[in-house]
């Protein structure tokens, strides 16, 4: 498991190179930053952790967040967009004791969408949960010991991007499927799974100087 440990945190420190050296090295020559609101609805396949949507046993359930947003020009027709969760792990950790915190960072093509047309590409991120097992009950009193499980996450997006020059904000639907094995870290009980899922993706993303 220390293995892992390390393994992950390398996967993390390079994630966060390559996303500020693409930043370093085009953000004056490409376009400008740009930041938005994602509000994001799916399901999932999950055998580590608990849902606190499903009864104990069902592995997975129904996922939805509302995440915060910047996009970064990359090059020609390309931008990073860094995904930051903000409603579930509020919520998770004031409601259920729990943490899950997923970041993800995307490389979009035609990602400048200075016309309204298809964008896509492929997503990096990292998974982060404390909590319980799938097993458990959603009750404080009732649930089995909570652990640290850690994973990266591959995935990619797609959808279809809607300029609106003269209004403050653009419009991007889509979808994101992804998968993500997980690994109990320091954990008594050795959980590791994976998780399969997908996102619808609706997205304002703000115009400069409107």
């Amino acid at each position: 498991m220390r293995i892992y440990t390390i393994f992950l945190q390398r996967f993390v420190s390079l994630l966060t190179i390559m996303t500020f050296f693409t930043i370093s090295t085009n953000a004056s020559d490409n376009g400008d930053v740009m930041f938005g609101i994602k509000i994001r609805a799916g399901g999932r396949y999950d055998n580590v952790r608990m849902c606190v949507a499903t009864p104990p046993g069902v592995k997975g359930g129904a996922a939805a967040d509302i995440s915060a947003f910047a996009e970064l020009p990359a090059g020609p027709g390309q931008r990073v967009h860094i995904d930051l969760p903000v409603m579930r792990p509020i919520l998770f950790a004031a409601a259920f004791r729990m943490l899950q915190f997923e970041p993800t960072v995307a490389l979009l093509f035609n990602g400048e969408a200075d016309r309204s047309g298809w964008v896509g590409g492929p997503a990096l991120g990292v998974s982060l949960h404390y909590g319980p097992d799938y097993l458990s009950k959603r009750e404080a009193g009732e649930r089995r010991n909570s652990f640290f499980a850690a994973g990266p996450i591959i995935g990619a997006f797609a959808g279809y991007h809607f300029r609106r020059p003269d209004e403050k904000y653009d419009l991007r639907v889509g979808i994101a499927p992804y998968v993500t094995p997980l690994f109990g870290i320091e954990d008594p009980d050795g959980h590791r799974g994976v998780v399969v899922g997908g996102l619808l993706d609706g997205m304002m993303r703000f115009n400069k100087g409107k």
